[in-house]
């Protein structure tokens, strides 16, 4: 199997141990922890699969407990806490040899017509997906190549990432850039037609550029980095119905860093502009060398 995207649909397919209880892989082991991600998205497909195939989910609130070890499995122990008329609600508890890294709620709600929409704020006006370069392309433009590590990421990565503003590389570049950034993405290949998959991909991917907004106005995002950074907690609500194999914008912003914490904001739009997600997830830094656990 060599298409990242049928690499992340094999990542959010878990093994079911007993009627509440999951199994995932964590492959990635070149990695210093598992990535926040890949624990949402196999943590809410767990979820998802105690649940009623016509109640999709509307809203997760999950906490980052402890960083994951990479190549040793997950178990996902599911709580039915409960079964309503029109709503479902799971917890979810990530246990990784013996102790609990991750803890997700979430809830399902069955579609209901209420007569009225609306959304705030518009999607912003940016280039399309195609008029943009990949990141990889932008690296090696910047570097005139892609160094063999970088390189074999790009080529495990299951998203492709478009930054609608050009990546900036030096101090320079950075000074008074507002705390805010966007990107287009979509999977790489097919996900396939399960809408629990391509929700659990969307919330894998939702993870991986959320904090730029916070680091843009101290340190290039690919530059040397000054400050080591993990997520702490993530929220999500889901809108409407989406394939994460199709091209979304990732709209981001920070509205405020201090005291080593940073608050993240994104909102996730189709081409047509129609407001499909939104996010929140709140990050800690630390300056590197900065031995002080979590």
């Amino acid at each position: 199997m060599t298409n990242p995207a049928e690499r992340l649909v094999d990542l959010l397919d878990l093994e079911r141990i007993e009627v509440n209880i999951f199994r995932g892989r964590s492959p990635d082991e070149s990695l210093q922890r598992v990535f926040g991600g890949q624990v949402a998205g196999q943590a809410l497909v767990a979820a998802g699969r105690t649940t009623d195939g016509d109640r999709p989910v509307h809203s997760l609130h999950a906490y980052f407990l402890r960083p994951g070890r990479p190549g040793v499995p997950i178990v996902y122990d599911v709580e039915r806490v409960r079964d309503g008329r029109s709503f479902t609600t799971r917890r979810v508890t990530a246990v990784q040899q013996g102790r609990t890294i991750f803890n997700l709620t979430a809830s399902f709600h069955r579609p209901e017509e209420a007569g009225f929409e609306h959304q705030l704020p518009p999607a912003p006006v940016v280039p399309d997906p195609e008029e943009l370069p990949t990141v990889a392309e932008e690296v090696r433009e910047h570097l005139g190549g892609l160094p063999e590590a970088l390189e074999r990421m790009a080529r495990r990565q299951p998203f492709d990432i478009r930054y609608v503003d050009r990546l900036r590389w030096t101090r320079d570049e950075i000074k008074d850039a507002d705390p805010r950034s966007a990107v287009w993405m979509r999977a790489v290949g097919p996900l396939g037609d399960d809408p629990l998959v391509h929700t659990c991909a969307l919330t894998y991917a939702s993870d991986m550029t959320l904090l730029d907004a916070v680091r843009i106005p101290v340190e290039p995002l690919w530059g040397p980095r000054g400050f080591d950074m993990a997520s702490l907690d993530h929220a999500m609500w889901f809108h409407r119905p989406f394939r994460a194999d199709e091209w979304f914008l990732y709209d981001q912003e920070s509205p405020v860093a201090t005291g080593g914490r940073g608050l993240a904001r994104g909102r996730i739009y189709d081409r047509a502009g129609n407001l499909l997600v939104s996010v929140v997830q709140e990050g800690l830094f630390r300056r590197l060398g900065d031995a002080a656990s979590a």
